[in-house]
């Protein structure tokens, strides 16, 4: 398990960081080859064949994303200090900003749009299908229309105008408005997860 966890945005500082240390092959043989365990800078060289200077370039990079870390430091016969490199152990999770406040509302005021929008077309186009529907509408319309004068009568003039509404209409925006609230309840979820 990584001893820390790490989010980074697209373009900080320490993601670009990584994204040039990894930009390389080389950096990505040298990862791989301190799996193994802690390595030194002329082992590093010696088993992947390449220059003591491309080592220490791409070593410099990797120690400068803090990808890898100095574990330990020794001292040759001659007395010269020797470090030993090895992987962090940490997981690095690139992800993009978290939106704000204001984005949100705007993303469901036009997802509130959508359904509204949605509601009229319905309402516009149900009549012309209910026309084109051939002998069976005009008994359906008949019950419809005697139902709201019975609605009429039994509330008076305040009786409720939805109920000329099609049952489709009412349906979708009210399938609508659920989605959107089970979509903000996820974000107040992830929002408060986050937290």
């Amino acid at each position: 398990m990584a001893d820390s966890v790490l989010i980074l945005e697209p373009g900080d500082e320490r993601a670009q960081k990584i994204a040039k240390a990894m930009s390389s092959q080389t950096a990505n043989d040298i990862l791989n080859f301190l799996r193994e365990g802690q390595q030194s800078q002329t082992e590093i060289t010696e088993r992947l064949a390449i220059p003591l200077t491309t080592a220490q370039y791409h070593i410099e990079n990797l120690l400068d994303a803090e990808l890898i870390s100095v574990a330990a430091t020794r001292y040759s016969v001659k007395g010269r200090e020797i470090k030993y490199y090895a992987l962090t152990n940490q997981l690095l999770i690139v992800a993009p900003k978290r939106a704000d406040v204001r984005s949100l509302l705007l993303k469901y005021a036009s997802l509130f749009g959508i359904v509204i929008f949605g509601s009229l077309a319905i309402t516009l186009v149900s009549p012309l299908i209910t026309i084109q529907g051939g002998m069976n509408a005009v008994p359906m319309q008949a019950e419809q229309d005697a139902g709201i004068m019975a609605a009429k009568a039994a509330y008076g003039a305040a009786a409720p105008s939805f109920t000329s509404l099609p049952e489709t209409t009412i349906a979708f925006f009210f399938g609508g408005l659920l989605v959107i609230c089970v979509l903000l309840g996820y974000e107040a979820y992830l929002w408060k997860k986050v937290r």
